[in-house]
């Protein structure tokens, strides 16, 4: 069963999903793919590991870089599982690209390549945002492209962590948008 608790942040609302084992989602309200690992069978229900989000939320939201990380339970196919384990290996405040979580994948499995495009595809649907920092993958060339929770919150979220931005820019087009 999954049990569901609503956070209100200086980005908007979000929604955060968890079971018996931890974090299952944690969406900004509206976002792309909101709550697509979310049983359709949850109910509202404060958990302890909601505490524990709101906590590690109220610190990083602060301008903190929190101390510990909630329990996540993450589902979903090997490869995304992967990616989502280098998600979480990403330091606070620093970038990498799509083609790096790639090479680092390839790495792991002993293969020559991985495409950046399907990194690309399990990045997107990270279903805990934030704590499974997403918003730290850019582009290649610079461009912050490819947030579900839009591009001014994956910008805001850069500042807030104080990110070097220099080299990076907003896409006239893309998926962010």
């Amino acid at each position: 069963m999954q049990y569901t608790f609503k956070y209100r942040s200086p980005l908007g609302g979000i929604t955060i999903a968890a079971d018996d084992e931890g974090l299952t989602g944690l969406w900004f309200d509206g976002q792309k793919y909101f709550a697509d690992t979310l049983s359709a069978r949850h109910e509202e229900k404060m958990l302890p590991v909601f505490g524990q989000v709101r906590e590690w939320l109220d610190c990083y939201f602060g301008g903190g870089i929190p101390g510990f990380t909630p329990p996540v339970h993450l589902q979903g196919s090997p490869f995304r599982l992967a990616v989502w384990d280098v998600l979480r290996q990403i330091p606070y405040g620093e970038t990498v690209t799509y083609g790096e979580i790639a090479r680092e994948i390839a790495r792991r499995q002993g293969v020559r390549n991985v495409s950046a495009q399907a990194v690309g595809g399990a990045v997107g649907h990270n279903p805990v945002s934030i704590v499974v920092p997403c918003h730290r993958v850019v582009g290649s060339n610079g461009s912050l492209t490819g947030y579900a929770g839009g591009i001014t919150r994956k910008v805001r979220l850069l500042n807030l962590e104080r990110a070097e931005m220099s080299g990076l820019f907003v896409p006239k087009k893309g998926t962010a948008l």
